[in-house]
């Protein structure tokens, strides 16, 4: 009865959520492992009470699960309550009022404006592959977009006339996201002729192709990535996600709308944005220098 249940969740979230297989792979392994726990204590899931919830809460926390891991682990368990009480499948949802397990959030690692120049540079755009490269690493920059994004975007979902991208993100859902200048200048130069001498003569899709004619991958763009960032003498470890986070980082810095920062990146919740308004204690110390009456002050000399 326990896994029927659980196989009833999964094509609820496959098909009627729409999430993506690796999200619904994950809330599947977080529920079947709840419902192993269950299990070995004779608790069935439609008589779970809040406390047998809090129980597995502490078991996982003595396998050593930190609180983010607990709070997603949490997450899936809700997920699942909701599903079943919605479904007249369990008379109460246990997890109505659990207070998620708090965790420290880590401030993201993202690149200085500086940075973000000299891997602009670093493609050797005399080549094919350093022309579409640059046109890559510039949608990046300019969008925001997450690398699974970015790699699969098609050539019909980049509008240059009124400059903006079709993302498609988790779950498929779609937003638009706007363009820089310098990036559609880039991608107009990948499309007016470099593109079809890659794929010489065979048809392709995706916007940003390789020379065996197809899309790359997110692989495929990270690695290609880290060597033009040891190129441009970048000796953090790079990867796509940092260069979102130095999108959003370099936007909140300058006055941007947080929540047109989170509608570009596509995050479902204001929360998840707002770690973009942390502030560098040298830029803070420089503003408050420059900005502050008394910041400037003669030497005070005493009598």
């Amino acid at each position: 009865m326990q896994s029927a249940l659980l196989d009833h969740y999964i094509t609820y979230l496959r098909a009627e959520r729409n999430l993506a297989a690796k999200t619904v792979d994950a809330y599947a392994t977080d529920v079947r492992d709840y419902l192993l726990e269950l299990e070995q204590r004779k608790v069935t899931v439609e008589g779970a009470t809040r406390e047998d919830v809090l129980e597995h809460l502490a078991f996982l926390g003595k396998k050593g699960l930190s609180p983010r891991s607990r709070a997603r682990h949490l997450a899936a368990l809700r997920g699942f309550h909701r599903f079943l009480e919605d479904e007249r499948l369990s008379p109460a949802d246990p997890t109505a009022d659990l207070d998620t397990p708090r965790h420290a959030r880590k401030l993201p690692v993202f690149l200085s404006l500086e940075e973000v120049l000299a891997l602009l540079e670093a493609p050797d755009v005399k080549t094919l592959a350093g022309l579409r490269d640059r046109a890559m690493i510039e949608v990046l920059y300019a969008t925001g977009l997450r690398v699974s994004e970015l790699v699969n975007l098609g050539i019909n979902d980049v509008n240059l006339t009124d400059g903006f991208v079709l993302a498609f993100g988790k779950g498929r859902k779609e937003r638009m996201v706007p363009l820089g200048k310098q990036a559609m200048e880039w991608i107009k130069t990948w499309l007016e002729g470099p593109r079809q001498a890659v794929l010489k003569g065979r048809d392709s899709k995706a916007l940003f192709v390789s020379p065996r004619g197809k899309g790359l991958t997110r692989m495929g763009f990270w690695k290609l990535l880290r060597r033009h960032a040891r190129v441009a003498g970048i000796t953090k470890a790079l990867s796509p996600h940092k260069l979102r986070h130095s999108f959003a980082t370099h936007l909140v810095e300058r006055g941007a709308d947080l929540r047109a920062v989170q509608a570009m990146l596509g995050h479902a919740d204001l929360a998840t944005t707002q770690i973009y308004t942390h502030v560098d204690a040298k830029r803070l110390r420089a503003v408050y220098d420059d900005k502050h009456p008394r910041s400037r002050t003669k030497r005070i000399k005493l009598k």
